[in-house]
């Protein structure tokens, strides 16, 4: 990892260009795309004629005393959770271009970002354990403190528990948030059912990050393999039978199976190599998420 001097230079740099993007080429701004659906429960009213049936109380109607409608207000201020995946399998790629690295670098992004837009910011860094929870305060300081611990973090564990990382993050966000989980989704447990739940509770969006070595695997004959997580040392036949086609197939499986979620669950999705540039893709999410917020 870079120094935190030459890492906020970078982080900055993105940041006005992205922020320039925003204002010009999509009529947009921050404001929104951090904002959310920007509503909140407030009360509830007799329902009207034209009223939008989704909003009807049925807990309230069921008494009967008439029909009544859930009415909301606008929240003046959002809070963004960032939850990242910290584990050793983050650890592959190129020095200062990791998995790791491109997940720090993009929750420094945005966090500068969302300060900048007085939201409340908070950080979730997990393992198979909780390695770092910052709880959500606003200002540029947040956003430094936020990039600070990124840079110092040294994580406990070397393995993955993304159920029991988004387990603590559904009982430590109180309030409906923006919620950005960046992780390569190596875990050989089911998260989908609590990646549910997230969903349902709060405005999810998942990055995933890969990197070619996973999925791009050379012809090398026969080779050592060592698992970052459990440190084992595994020899195998590169250059025999459809081994590095099941490598790929297994990282295709898994991107399809995080795309499908998302659809279904109205979830924004980005999935992107540690190779490229992700700052234009960063950009598509953020015109997709203006459109869709605009539309509400």
């Amino acid at each position: 990892m870079t120094s935190m001097k030459e890492l906020l230079k970078k982080l900055r740099k993105y940041e006005i260009q992205i922020r320039k993007a925003i204002n010009s080429q999509m009529q947009g701004d921050f404001h929104s795309i951090f904002k959310g659906s920007g509503l909140e429960f407030d009360d509830v009213r007799p329902y009207q004629y034209g009223d939008d049936i989704r909003t009807i109380d049925w807990n309230v109607s069921a008494k009967g005393h008439g029909t009544f409608v859930k009415t909301f207000r606008e929240e003046k201020e959002q809070t963004v959770f960032f939850i990242l995946d910290v584990s050793a399998s983050e650890n592959i790629g190129n020095p200062g271009s990791t998995k790791a690295d491109i997940g720090k670098e993009i929750c420094g992004v945005l966090a500068l970002s969302a300060s900048k837009e007085s939201s409340h910011i908070g950080l979730i860094c997990f393992s198979d354990v909780k390695e770092k929870y910052i709880r959500p305060v606003k200002g540029h300081l947040q956003a430094y403190e936020i990039i600070s611990t990124l840079v110092k973090l040294n994580p406990q564990s070397l393995r993955t528990n993304l159920t029991k990382a988004i387990a603590f993050a559904l009982n430590a966000i109180k309030r409906r948030s923006v919620v950005i989980l960046i992780s390569d989704f190596i875990d050989e447990d089911t998260y989908f059912h609590n990646l549910k739940a997230l969903a349902r509770r709060h405005d999810l969006v998942i990055i995933h990050v890969s990197d070619k070595r996973e999925t791009r695997l050379p012809k090398l004959g026969i080779i050592p393999i060592i698992d970052k997580e459990t440190h084992r040392t595994l020899w195998v036949n590169t250059s025999f039978g459809d081994f590095r086609k099941r490598i790929s197939d297994r990282h295709n499986k898994r991107k399809a199976e995080l795309e499908q979620f998302s659809r279904k669950h109205q979830v924004n999705f980005i999935s992107l190599d540690t190779g490229e540039d992700y700052v234009p893709k960063l950009l598509r999410l953020f015109k997709i998420r203006n459109k869709s917020i605009k539309s509400t």
